[in-house]
Protein backbone atom coordinates (compact mmCIF):
# COMPACT_ATOMS: atom_id res chain seq x y z
CA UNK A 1 0.00 0.00 0.00
CA UNK A 2 1.13 3.58 -0.74
CA UNK A 3 1.48 6.06 1.80
CA UNK A 4 2.84 9.71 2.45
CA UNK A 5 6.16 9.56 4.05
CA UNK A 6 8.12 12.68 6.21
CA UNK A 7 11.01 14.01 4.07
CA UNK A 8 12.90 14.36 6.89
CA UNK A 9 12.15 9.97 7.39
CA UNK A 10 12.57 9.47 3.49
CA UNK A 11 16.13 10.43 3.95
CA UNK A 12 17.10 8.04 7.00
CA UNK A 13 15.20 4.52 5.64
CA UNK A 14 16.87 2.99 3.02
CA UNK A 15 13.82 1.68 -0.04
CA UNK A 16 13.80 -0.14 -2.99
CA UNK A 17 10.86 2.34 -4.13
CA UNK A 18 10.44 4.46 -6.94
CA UNK A 19 9.91 7.77 -4.63
CA UNK A 20 7.52 10.29 -6.20
CA UNK A 21 7.68 13.92 -4.07
CA UNK A 22 4.17 14.87 -3.60
CA UNK A 23 4.01 18.79 -3.82
CA UNK A 24 0.79 20.16 -2.21
CA UNK A 25 -0.13 22.82 0.16
CA UNK A 26 -1.48 21.83 3.39
CA UNK A 27 -0.57 24.98 4.82
CA UNK A 28 -1.33 28.74 3.65
CA UNK A 29 -3.98 30.15 1.54
CA UNK A 30 -4.25 26.98 -0.20
CA UNK A 31 -4.03 24.43 2.67
CA UNK A 32 -7.39 23.44 2.31
CA UNK A 33 -6.94 21.46 -0.74
CA UNK A 34 -4.01 19.21 0.91
CA UNK A 35 -6.65 16.64 1.86
CA UNK A 36 -8.13 15.31 -1.07
CA UNK A 37 -4.84 15.79 -3.51
CA UNK A 38 -3.02 13.56 -1.03
CA UNK A 39 -5.97 11.10 -1.29
CA UNK A 40 -6.25 11.34 -4.60
CA UNK A 41 -2.57 10.60 -5.26
CA UNK A 42 -2.60 7.37 -2.47
CA UNK A 43 -5.38 6.41 -4.54
CA UNK A 44 -3.34 6.38 -7.80
CA UNK A 45 -0.12 5.19 -6.38
CA UNK A 46 -1.95 2.08 -4.88
CA UNK A 47 -3.48 1.63 -7.84
CA UNK A 48 0.21 1.43 -10.11
CA UNK A 49 1.63 -0.82 -7.54
CA UNK A 50 -1.27 -3.54 -8.01
CA UNK A 51 -0.22 -3.31 -11.93
CA UNK A 52 2.84 -3.93 -11.29
CA UNK A 53 4.33 -0.89 -9.70
CA UNK A 54 6.67 1.41 -11.72
CA UNK A 55 9.70 -0.15 -13.95
CA UNK A 56 8.71 -3.51 -11.49
CA UNK A 57 9.39 -1.41 -8.15
CA UNK A 58 6.71 -0.16 -5.85
CA UNK A 59 5.58 3.80 -5.54
CA UNK A 60 5.79 5.36 -2.41
CA UNK A 61 4.81 9.48 -1.87
CA UNK A 62 6.89 12.44 -0.02
CA UNK A 63 4.44 14.73 1.09
CA UNK A 64 6.43 17.94 0.65
CA UNK A 65 4.19 21.41 1.81
CA UNK A 66 3.70 22.83 -1.06
CA UNK A 67 1.68 26.31 0.80
CA UNK A 68 4.57 27.96 2.22
CA UNK A 69 6.90 30.51 0.26
CA UNK A 70 8.08 29.55 -3.49
CA UNK A 71 11.87 29.49 -2.65
CA UNK A 72 11.33 27.40 0.63
CA UNK A 73 9.36 24.76 -0.91
CA UNK A 74 11.53 24.91 -4.15
CA UNK A 75 15.01 24.46 -1.83
CA UNK A 76 13.21 21.53 0.12
CA UNK A 77 12.26 19.65 -3.56
CA UNK A 78 16.30 20.63 -4.87
CA UNK A 79 17.51 18.71 -1.33
CA UNK A 80 15.29 15.59 -1.89
CA UNK A 81 16.34 15.69 -5.39
CA UNK A 82 19.92 16.24 -4.66
CA UNK A 83 19.95 13.62 -2.02
CA UNK A 84 18.03 11.10 -4.62
CA UNK A 85 15.74 10.13 -1.75
CA UNK A 86 13.42 11.33 -4.80
CA UNK A 87 13.37 10.10 -7.98
CA UNK A 88 10.32 11.88 -9.48
CA UNK A 89 7.71 14.76 -8.50
CA UNK A 90 4.57 15.58 -9.04
CA UNK A 91 2.31 18.38 -8.05
CA UNK A 92 -0.61 20.56 -7.47
CA UNK A 93 0.01 24.04 -6.04
CA UNK A 94 0.08 27.51 -6.73
CA UNK A 95 2.17 28.47 -10.25
CA UNK A 96 4.83 30.98 -8.32
CA UNK A 97 5.59 27.83 -6.46
CA UNK A 98 6.02 25.96 -9.16
CA UNK A 99 8.75 28.26 -11.41
CA UNK A 100 10.66 27.75 -8.51
CA UNK A 101 10.34 23.78 -8.17
CA UNK A 102 11.17 23.69 -11.74
CA UNK A 103 13.99 26.00 -11.76
CA UNK A 104 15.29 24.04 -8.62
CA UNK A 105 14.85 20.95 -10.51
CA UNK A 106 16.91 21.67 -13.18
CA UNK A 107 16.03 18.53 -15.62
CA UNK A 108 17.07 16.02 -13.44
CA UNK A 109 14.02 14.67 -12.63
CA UNK A 110 10.71 14.14 -14.38
CA UNK A 111 8.17 16.64 -12.93
CA UNK A 112 4.27 16.32 -14.00
CA UNK A 113 1.90 19.26 -12.76
CA UNK A 114 -1.63 18.98 -12.47
CA UNK A 115 -3.81 22.32 -12.25
CA UNK A 116 -4.48 24.89 -14.55
CA UNK A 117 -1.49 27.28 -15.33
CA UNK A 118 -0.59 30.24 -17.56
CA UNK A 119 0.78 28.70 -20.43
CA UNK A 120 4.65 28.84 -21.15
CA UNK A 121 6.89 27.55 -18.50
CA UNK A 122 8.21 24.38 -21.32
CA UNK A 123 11.77 22.79 -19.50
CA UNK A 124 13.18 19.39 -19.89
CA UNK A 125 11.12 16.86 -18.00
CA UNK A 126 8.28 18.73 -17.06
CA UNK A 127 4.87 17.85 -18.28
CA UNK A 128 1.27 20.04 -17.72
CA UNK A 129 -1.83 18.47 -17.39
CA UNK A 130 -3.76 21.38 -16.50
CA UNK A 131 -5.84 24.17 -18.65
CA UNK A 132 -3.88 27.26 -20.20
CA UNK A 133 -6.18 30.27 -19.94
CA UNK A 134 -7.34 30.17 -23.84
CA UNK A 135 -8.85 26.62 -22.98
CA UNK A 136 -10.00 27.21 -19.16
CA UNK A 137 -11.94 30.81 -18.90
CA UNK A 138 -12.20 31.65 -22.84
CA UNK A 139 -15.31 29.12 -22.66
CA UNK A 140 -16.93 30.86 -19.70
CA UNK A 141 -15.87 34.71 -20.74
CA UNK A 142 -17.34 33.41 -24.22
CA UNK A 143 -20.83 32.25 -22.52
CA UNK A 144 -20.98 35.20 -20.37
CA UNK A 145 -19.85 38.31 -23.14
CA UNK A 146 -22.20 36.36 -25.44
CA UNK A 147 -25.47 34.96 -24.07
CA UNK A 148 -24.90 36.77 -20.81
CA UNK A 149 -24.47 39.94 -22.37
CA UNK A 150 -21.86 41.13 -20.03
CA UNK A 151 -20.12 43.90 -21.47
CA UNK A 152 -18.46 45.78 -18.14
CA UNK A 153 -15.79 42.92 -16.71
CA UNK A 154 -13.89 43.91 -13.65
CA UNK A 155 -10.88 41.82 -13.27
CA UNK A 156 -9.35 40.57 -9.79
CA UNK A 157 -6.51 38.29 -8.88
CA UNK A 158 -4.01 37.57 -6.29
CA UNK A 159 -0.28 39.15 -6.71
CA UNK A 160 1.85 36.00 -8.46
CA UNK A 161 2.25 34.55 -12.29
CA UNK A 162 -0.51 33.02 -13.23
CA UNK A 163 -3.22 36.09 -12.34
CA UNK A 164 -1.21 38.25 -14.24
CA UNK A 165 -1.06 36.18 -17.42
CA UNK A 166 -4.85 35.16 -17.16
CA UNK A 167 -5.84 38.33 -17.05
CA UNK A 168 -3.62 39.17 -19.98
CA UNK A 169 -5.16 36.77 -22.12
CA UNK A 170 -8.40 37.92 -20.77
CA UNK A 171 -8.03 41.62 -21.95
CA UNK A 172 -7.28 40.02 -25.27
CA UNK A 173 -10.89 38.13 -25.68
CA UNK A 174 -13.09 40.84 -24.02
CA UNK A 175 -11.48 43.30 -26.53
CA UNK A 176 -12.14 40.78 -29.65
CA UNK A 177 -15.89 40.56 -27.96
CA UNK A 178 -16.57 44.07 -27.65
CA UNK A 179 -16.56 44.64 -24.21
CA UNK A 180 -14.41 46.77 -21.80
CA UNK A 181 -12.47 45.94 -18.72
CA UNK A 182 -13.77 48.55 -16.16
CA UNK A 183 -10.97 47.74 -13.24
CA UNK A 184 -8.17 45.35 -12.16
CA UNK A 185 -6.75 44.82 -8.99
CA UNK A 186 -4.45 42.16 -7.65
CA UNK A 187 -3.68 42.13 -4.12
CA UNK A 188 -1.56 40.00 -1.59
CA UNK A 189 -3.00 36.95 -0.18
CA UNK A 190 -5.35 37.97 2.33
CA UNK A 191 -6.47 41.36 1.18
CA UNK A 192 -9.21 40.02 -1.49
CA UNK A 193 -11.72 41.73 0.67
CA UNK A 194 -10.23 45.19 1.11
CA UNK A 195 -11.00 45.43 -2.72
CA UNK A 196 -15.12 44.71 -2.36
CA UNK A 197 -15.96 48.43 -2.34
CA UNK A 198 -13.80 49.43 -4.87
CA UNK A 199 -15.61 46.37 -7.49
CA UNK A 200 -18.70 47.51 -6.66
CA UNK A 201 -17.85 51.24 -7.25
CA UNK A 202 -16.73 49.93 -11.08
CA UNK A 203 -20.10 48.66 -11.45
CA UNK A 204 -19.29 45.94 -13.57
CA UNK A 205 -21.46 42.70 -15.41
CA UNK A 206 -19.15 40.50 -14.55
CA UNK A 207 -15.98 40.05 -12.13
CA UNK A 208 -13.16 37.49 -13.64
CA UNK A 209 -11.89 36.39 -10.12
CA UNK A 210 -8.03 34.93 -9.60
CA UNK A 211 -8.50 34.36 -6.57
CA UNK A 212 -7.27 31.19 -5.01
CA UNK A 213 -8.02 29.15 -1.83
CA UNK A 214 -9.36 31.26 1.32
CA UNK A 215 -9.01 34.63 -0.31
CA UNK A 216 -11.39 33.39 -3.19
CA UNK A 217 -13.33 32.12 -0.42
CA UNK A 218 -13.70 35.22 1.33
CA UNK A 219 -14.27 37.26 -1.24
CA UNK A 220 -17.30 35.21 -2.70
CA UNK A 221 -18.62 35.49 0.87
CA UNK A 222 -18.02 39.17 1.48
CA UNK A 223 -19.83 39.47 -2.34
CA UNK A 224 -22.73 37.95 -1.37
CA UNK A 225 -23.05 39.69 1.75
CA UNK A 226 -23.01 42.73 -0.15
CA UNK A 227 -26.06 41.99 -1.83
CA UNK A 228 -23.92 42.99 -5.23
CA UNK A 229 -25.11 41.16 -8.40
CA UNK A 230 -22.74 41.07 -10.94
CA UNK A 231 -21.71 37.59 -12.94
CA UNK A 232 -18.89 35.91 -10.78
CA UNK A 233 -16.46 33.89 -13.03
CA UNK A 234 -13.43 32.26 -11.33
CA UNK A 235 -10.81 30.34 -12.09
CA UNK A 236 -9.87 28.53 -9.33
CA UNK A 237 -13.46 27.77 -7.43
CA UNK A 238 -13.63 23.73 -7.02
CA UNK A 239 -15.94 22.08 -4.34
CA UNK A 240 -14.05 22.61 -1.41
CA UNK A 241 -14.24 26.60 -1.81
CA UNK A 242 -18.06 26.41 -2.44
CA UNK A 243 -18.32 24.63 0.81
CA UNK A 244 -16.41 27.08 2.41
CA UNK A 245 -18.44 29.92 0.60
CA UNK A 246 -21.35 28.46 2.24
CA UNK A 247 -22.98 27.55 -1.30
CA UNK A 248 -24.12 30.10 -3.84
CA UNK A 249 -28.17 30.30 -5.03
CA UNK A 250 -27.41 33.51 -6.87
CA UNK A 251 -26.96 31.74 -10.46
CA UNK A 252 -24.42 33.98 -10.76
CA UNK A 253 -21.67 32.28 -9.65
CA UNK A 254 -19.58 30.19 -12.20
CA UNK A 255 -16.43 27.70 -12.07
CA UNK A 256 -14.22 26.61 -15.62
CA UNK A 257 -12.59 23.84 -14.67
CA UNK A 258 -11.86 20.22 -16.46
CA UNK A 259 -13.01 18.05 -13.75
CA UNK A 260 -16.16 18.85 -11.21
CA UNK A 261 -17.20 15.90 -8.65
CA UNK A 262 -20.81 15.72 -10.09
CA UNK A 263 -19.28 14.95 -13.62
CA UNK A 264 -22.05 11.76 -15.02
CA UNK A 265 -19.69 10.23 -17.52
CA UNK A 266 -19.14 6.69 -17.25
CA UNK A 267 -15.22 7.78 -16.10
CA UNK A 268 -16.26 10.04 -13.29
CA UNK A 269 -18.79 7.96 -11.71
CA UNK A 270 -16.10 4.81 -11.55
CA UNK A 271 -13.37 6.75 -10.24
CA UNK A 272 -15.96 8.37 -7.50
CA UNK A 273 -16.57 5.02 -6.63
CA UNK A 274 -13.37 4.16 -6.19
CA UNK A 275 -12.35 6.84 -4.33
CA UNK A 276 -15.46 5.87 -2.05
CA UNK A 277 -14.75 2.45 -1.86
CA UNK A 278 -11.11 3.24 -0.53
CA UNK A 279 -11.71 6.23 1.75
CA UNK A 280 -15.20 6.60 3.09
CA UNK A 281 -18.07 8.08 2.13
CA UNK A 282 -16.88 11.26 4.33
CA UNK A 283 -13.78 11.39 2.93
CA UNK A 284 -12.61 15.24 1.73
CA UNK A 285 -14.79 15.59 -1.18
CA UNK A 286 -13.78 15.31 -4.92
CA UNK A 287 -12.54 18.00 -6.53
CA UNK A 288 -10.72 18.92 -9.52
CA UNK A 289 -7.41 20.21 -7.22
CA UNK A 290 -7.26 16.99 -5.58
CA UNK A 291 -8.06 14.87 -8.85
CA UNK A 292 -5.04 16.41 -10.30
CA UNK A 293 -2.89 14.70 -8.48
CA UNK A 294 -4.63 11.01 -9.35
CA UNK A 295 -3.66 12.09 -12.69
CA UNK A 296 0.21 13.45 -12.11
CA UNK A 297 1.15 9.70 -10.30
CA UNK A 298 -0.57 7.89 -13.02
CA UNK A 299 1.19 10.10 -15.95
CA UNK A 300 4.75 9.62 -14.42
CA UNK A 301 3.83 5.87 -14.25
CA UNK A 302 2.52 5.88 -18.01
CA UNK A 303 5.43 8.01 -18.89
CA UNK A 304 7.71 5.77 -17.09
CA UNK A 305 6.48 2.38 -18.54
CA UNK A 306 7.00 4.05 -22.02
CA UNK A 307 10.06 5.24 -21.95
CA UNK A 308 11.39 2.26 -19.63
CA UNK A 309 12.83 4.63 -17.66
CA UNK A 310 12.60 7.66 -15.64
CA UNK A 311 15.53 9.48 -16.83
CA UNK A 312 14.45 12.91 -18.13
CA UNK A 313 15.79 12.59 -21.85
CA UNK A 314 13.97 9.08 -22.36
CA UNK A 315 10.77 10.46 -20.79
CA UNK A 316 10.90 13.48 -23.36
CA UNK A 317 11.78 11.57 -26.16
CA UNK A 318 8.48 9.20 -26.17
CA UNK A 319 6.08 11.82 -24.07
CA UNK A 320 3.78 12.65 -27.24
CA UNK A 321 1.36 10.53 -26.90
CA UNK A 322 1.41 8.99 -23.41
CA UNK A 323 -2.36 8.50 -22.25
CA UNK A 324 -3.78 7.93 -18.77
CA UNK A 325 -7.60 7.59 -18.28
CA UNK A 326 -8.91 9.17 -15.43
CA UNK A 327 -12.49 10.96 -14.49
CA UNK A 328 -11.47 13.32 -17.01
CA UNK A 329 -11.64 10.31 -19.72
CA UNK A 330 -7.98 10.27 -21.54
CA UNK A 331 -5.84 12.48 -21.29
CA UNK A 332 -2.99 12.49 -23.99
CA UNK A 333 0.33 14.37 -23.37
CA UNK A 334 1.32 16.13 -27.06
CA UNK A 335 3.74 18.81 -26.27
CA UNK A 336 4.08 17.97 -23.24
CA UNK A 337 0.94 19.25 -22.07
CA UNK A 338 -2.52 18.02 -21.86
CA UNK A 339 -5.86 19.27 -24.08
CA UNK A 340 -9.82 18.34 -23.09
CA UNK A 341 -12.53 19.82 -22.78
CA UNK A 342 -13.19 22.13 -19.91
CA UNK A 343 -17.08 22.32 -18.14
CA UNK A 344 -18.53 25.53 -17.01
CA UNK A 345 -20.03 25.09 -13.82
CA UNK A 346 -22.76 26.97 -11.98
CA UNK A 347 -22.83 27.01 -8.71
CA UNK A 348 -27.08 25.53 -7.52
CA UNK A 349 -25.78 25.13 -3.57
CA UNK A 350 -23.71 23.21 -2.39
CA UNK A 351 -22.55 21.98 -5.57
CA UNK A 352 -22.15 22.65 -9.31
CA UNK A 353 -24.94 22.43 -12.24
CA UNK A 354 -22.59 22.14 -15.89
CA UNK A 355 -23.76 24.03 -18.01
CA UNK A 356 -22.01 22.03 -20.81
CA UNK A 357 -18.53 20.56 -22.07
CA UNK A 358 -16.46 22.86 -24.13
CA UNK A 359 -13.82 21.92 -26.52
Amino acid sequence: MAATVDPLEARLIPSESIRIGLVVPVSGVLGLMGPCAINCAVLAAEEVNAGGGVLGRPVELVLIDGGRPARQVAAEVAGLVGSETVQAVAGAHASDVRVEVVAAIAGRVPFVYAPPYEGGGHAPGVYFLGETPGRQLAPGIEWLAGARKARRWYLLGNDYVWPRLVHASARERLRARGASVVGESFVPYGEAVSRLDRVADARPDAILLTLIGSDLMAFNRAYAAAGLGAARLCGALEEHGLLGVGGDVTGELYASMGYFRDLSTDAGLDFAERYAARFGEDAPMLNAHGHGCYEAVAMLAALAARAGSLAVPALDAVADGTEITSARGTLTLLDRQVRHPVHLGRADGLGFFLEKPFQ
